[in-house]
């Protein structure tokens, strides 16, 4: 019967239908031939959206629309530039660090390309960048917004595998830090190939007055992040003090959004928030099924016959990570696998928020990796050029992601875990 619940499945994602209806309607129809009350869908669905956690959810996705739309990403792309500008394809470097920054607020890979990409795709063409490069630069730094906490996909996760969203929120920055580190060796080795021109000359007036001038939205992550780790609130309520901070800078700092802007962003974060959330309600009723069928203990047990060496096993679980990634949105992803492949790591020794950092990661990559590549579609919505051209560039990028997710999954393995 489970072979049959996934054909469904794939068979209604070849049709084109919706994620969630997809989820939702080959676990109805798999349930329904066994002969479970279907009244077990509507209490399952409700169960999986019944988490205080899941309240962070829609302030984060609120918080990020609303300095996305707000002159916080420009504040934030100065600041960066007078750091880092004054380097030989500075602006490159400039395109990761800004990614970086708005990661710290958004907690999203689409938002973070749209803000710093809107911002800096006219500069970088205007100083000779390659235009399919900067894209898909921006594209692939936009991956880090899932990583760097706050991050979305982080809490979802620790709804489902019940863990701590500040445990994840507090690991998340190295690997962050590492892609965005990875970025930029890519981009300077460009820079010095393609003979990119230097960008705003280091002046420490210039860092100081641009520091003054983004420090409103630089502030964003420090009260989230403090409030939570020093225990004042939890994710939850750090998230719509979020809110109300985003706020509070917009209307009344620096005044970049009117009454009528933000109705519409509070509409459209409403639909984006939705249809997550449809995502995770019908996903929790496919967590159900397999869990009563004890898919993944039989999965976990078939693997183990195979090999017990964490390494190889590790190496498998990438693999299926990674190609979940090309065809699945990360929400859907994680939410589907997630409790298939969660048993399995525990059991040779993973614990489970390094399993959360390494799936995360592996699902952001995914953001770059046609055909379900939205950071790519952002890039390319934002630069108006072609998908394929900014698919051909991407390649190093995405090789010295993967290469960092490498990095997160073996390293702690090596050193004896996340400590």
């Amino acid at each position: 019967m489970t072979a049959v619940l996934f054909l469904l499945f794939f068979l209604f994602m070849l049709l084109g239908v919706p994620i969630a209806l997809a989820i939702g309607a080959s676990t109805l129809l798999a349930l329904h031939a066994q002969g479970v009350p279907l009244m077990v869908v509507t209490q399952q669905m409700f169960q999986g959206i019944n988490s205080f956690a899941l309240v962070a959810v829609p302030m984060f996705i609120l918080t990020g629309d609303l300095m996305a739309q707000g002159k916080i990403s420009e504040k934030l792309v100065n600041f960066a530039d007078s750091l880092f500008g004054f380097l030989k394809g500075g602006l490159a470097i400039v395109s990761v660090m800004a990614g970086m920054f708005f990661a710290a607020i958004s907690g999203s890979g689409a938002a973070t390309t749209a803000a710093v990409g809107s911002t800096l795709v006219p500069e970088l063409k205007r100083k000779g960048y390659d235009p399919a490069s900067a894209a898909s630069l921006i594209a692939a730094s936009g991956t880090i917004g899932v990583v760097i906490p706050p991050s979305v996909p982080m809490i979802i996760y620790a709804v489902i595998a019940q863990e701590s969203v500040a445990k994840l929120f507090l690991n998340g920055f190295l690997p962050g830090l590492a892609m965005g580190v990875g970025l930029m060796a890519v981009a300077i080795v460009q820079a010095y190939r393609r003979n990119y021109p230097k960008g705003t000359p280091l002046s420490l007036n210039t860092i100081l007055r641009t520091l003054k001038s983004a420090s409103w939205g630089l502030m964003t992550p420090v009260i989230i992040l403090g409030g939570i780790f020093s225990g004042i609130f939890t994710p939850s309520e750090a998230a719509v003090v979020a809110v109300n901070y985003a706020l509070l800078v917009s209307l009344f700092i620096y005044r970049d959004l009117t009454l009528r802007q933000i109705y519409r962003i509070l509409i459209r974060s409403a639909i984006t928030t939705s249809v997550i959330m449809l995502v995770i309600a019908t996903s929790a009723v496919l967590s159900w099924t397999l869990s009563s069928w004890q898919v993944p203990s039989a999965l976990a047990n078939t693997v183990l016959s195979y090999s017990t060496n964490p390494y190889i096993i590790m190496l498998l679980v990438v693999l299926v990570i990674l190609l979940t990634g090309v065809f699945i949105e990360t929400a859907s992803a994680l939410i589907i696998l997630t409790p298939v492949l969660l048993p399995l790591v525990t059991k040779i020794g993973i614990d489970p928020i390094h399993f959360g950092l390494i799936i995360v990661v592996g699902l952001a990559i995914g953001m770059i990796t046609p055909p379900v590549a939205i950071n790519l579609y952002v890039a390319s919505s934002v630069t108006q050029l072609p998908l394929e051209t900014i698919t051909r560039a991407i390649i190093p990028y995405l090789l010295v992601l993967i290469a960092v997710l490498m990095l997160v999954v073996y390293l702690p393995i090596m050193l004896g875990g996340l400590g």
